[in-house]
């Protein structure tokens, strides 16, 4: 599973010209998933996600985290996350997880987020959105369960 995070000032998603979902100061979360994701590569990525501390404490450097501040997330799937561009000029996303199988993941994922206490707010799931937002700093990082099996170093 990835998760690209976004901080922002505010952030909304549009479906077919209609707002879906809004937020203020917080992060922006796109979602993918492989087709070999587990439920812990969910807990892994919310847990990280909410606790990654990007944002500034009274000295102005990374040591809060979205918890400490009550961040709000939009949350946004996204398989595109799991584009090959090797080879050839179209991406190929064969390790993106089928849409059954990601709209189970998505789901279970934003009800982890929910689970957290921060408010939550998505877009739709396998619908053309436009996600509008106002990055903030620009800080943006990416985050991959796959992560936590490599080494720190070498």
């Amino acid at each position: 599973m990835r998760a690209l995070v976004q901080r922002v000032v505010e952030a909304s998603v549009l479906v077919d010209g209609q707002e879906v979902g809004r937020i203020g100061p917080g992060l922006v979360v796109f979602l993918g998933f492989a087709g070999d994701d587990e439920d812990s590569d969910s807990l892994y990525l919310v847990e990280k996600t909410v606790n990654l501390r990007i944002f500034a404490d009274s000295e102005n450097r990374f040591d809060r985290s979205a918890l400490d501040v009550g961040a709000e997330l939009l949350l946004v799937s996204q398989f595109t996350l799991y584009a090959d561009t090797r080879k050839g000029r179209r991406p190929d996303f064969n390790r993106a997880a089928g849409a059954e199988q990601a709209r189970e993941a998505y789901e279970k994922a934003v009800e982890l987020f929910r689970n957290t206490g921060l408010t939550v707010a998505t877009g739709r799931f396998q619908e053309y959105m436009q996600v509008l937002l106002q990055n903030d700093g620009p800080v943006t990082i990416m985050l991959d369960s796959a992560d936590r099996n490599r080494p720190r170093r070498g």
